[in-house]
């Protein structure tokens, strides 16, 4: 298999990377240091929806599958790159906005929703991002899609006040993935999307280090 191009999808993390309003915030610093030690160990004090990342269905359900649990397959398939640019803060992603571009998605694929909010990182503008319609979930669970991740810091409303999107997509063990970055370099047909996240027994989420490939 040969890869034409690779396109990261992820935000670096460090400490001024941008949370979920009330998640840990980073702490990131030396433990040990080549100076005085002889080698390099860094710790790392995050949350397990930290950076780039992928919500596991027990994240909105008590008995929904843990990060471990869930079937690799849902964060390594091909994808499609929803056009949803040119959204005001806090405004709602509607059905209208996306229908054509759905259309024809099939199962198992990776929807990929472009608000170009990413470029707001770092400002407080970030915080005040679009989000989607439970409709258009609704419509793509119905068409076999489970996994869906999105270019800004939350799926569902800024002000915290609903999360009916995370819960339509964990009530049927689905995945979701936040502060992507980087949708409009994927300039070629059916990416593969890879989203792998670790191996974290039991919890609710994980980092990842997500790319889309071209594949020759």
């Amino acid at each position: 298999m040969n890869f034409k191009q690779i396109i990261d999808l992820s935000i670096p993390i460090n400490n001024e990377t941008p949370v979920y309003p009330g998640d840990p915030k980073p702490n990131i610093h030396p433990a040990a240091e080549l100076d005085k030690d002889g080698y390099q160990v860094t710790q790392l004090n995050i949350g397990s929806h930290t950076g780039t990342h992928v919500d596991a269905p027990f994240h909105f359900q008590k008995e929904g599958e843990r990060i471990d649990q869930s079937s690799l397959t849902k964060f390594m398939a091909p994808g499609l790159v929803i056009d949803v640019t040119g959204k005001a803060p806090a405004e709602q992603i509607t059905m209208d906005d996306v229908a054509d571009q759905i259309e024809s998605v099939v199962p198992g694929t990776i929807v990929l929703f472009h608000t170009g909010w990413a470029k707001h990182i770092g400002t407080e503008t970030y915080f005040e991002h679009p989000y989607l319609s439970v409709d258009i979930i609704n419509s793509l669970l119905d068409k076999g899609v489970t996994t869906f991740f999105i270019d800004a810091l939350n799926v569902d409303p800024p002000n915290g006040s609903a999360f009916p999107v995370h819960e339509a997509i964990t009530s049927e063990n689905g995945i979701i993935g936040e502060n992507f970055c980087n949708f409009d370099q994927i300039d070629f047909a059916n990416p593969l999307i890879i989203a792998l996240p670790l191996k974290l027994e039991g919890l609710d989420g994980s980092p990842v280090r997500a790319v889309a490939v071209e594949v020759e």
